[in-house]
């Protein structure tokens, strides 16, 4: 029997995740198609059983909240399953052609590089609030790292001449090489550096 790819070019096998925390939440059993259809979509953590490029592909039809805010829904982002799908593989090709690696790999180093450790929380105590330093999960860490990439590349492209496909490998090769241009490795460097002051 041939060995499943995803997308039909891109093979998981002998990717390593590093992080021990994330292992057993970054899903990367072989799969032709990833899309799912919502099929492990009840129970807690069900997520985990959805794989990485799924969870990457569901994040770009709904990007999340910015602040208090629910992001823009319009553009790339219409909840068209297929646009999206069809976006990721035109990123991998791009990440492909640009670092000679594995697009897969390259994913999951990059969230592995983009996932906070450490947040802050508001405490009320006495009618006095303060922000106090918590250890993130590790779901909310792999969410966190995935909203970031796809929001900082929506910020790249919306309204200006950088396709979608670009801004996303880039941002993603950026992650991947702990580059300060990725709004994931930013914007986690900042929320650590908030919740070491707070300790």
């Amino acid at each position: 029997m041939s060995e499943l790819k995803m997308f039909d070019k891109w093979s998981p096998a002998g990717i390593v995740v590093e992080d021990p925390g994330l292992k057993r939440y970054i899903n990367l059993s072989p799969i032709l198609v990833p899309r799912t259809g919502g099929r492990n979509a009840n129970g807690r953590f069900k997520k985990s059983n959805y794989s990485i490029v799924e969870r990457l592909i569901n994040k770009l039809m709904i990007p999340g909240h910015k602040g208090r805010k629910h992001k823009t829904t319009s553009g790339h982002c219409t909840g068209k399953g297929l646009t999206a799908y069809k976006i990721v593989e035109r990123t991998f090709d791009l990440i492909e052609k640009e670092t000679k690696e594995n697009p897969i790999k390259v994913l999951v180093k990059a969230i592995e590089n983009g996932a906070p450790r450490e947040e802050i929380t508001t405490i009320e105590y006495g009618g006095a609030r303060y922000p106090q330093a918590l250890e993130v999960a590790p779901q909310r860490r792999i969410d966190f790292a995935l909203r970031q990439m796809i929001q900082g590349s929506y910020a790249k492209c919306f309204g200006k001449r950088t396709s979608v496909e670009r801004a996303l490998a880039s941002e993603i090769i950026a992650a991947y090489h702990c580059d300060q241009n990725s709004q994931a490795i930013s914007k986690k460097l900042e929320l650590e550096r908030q919740a070491d002051s707070s300790k």
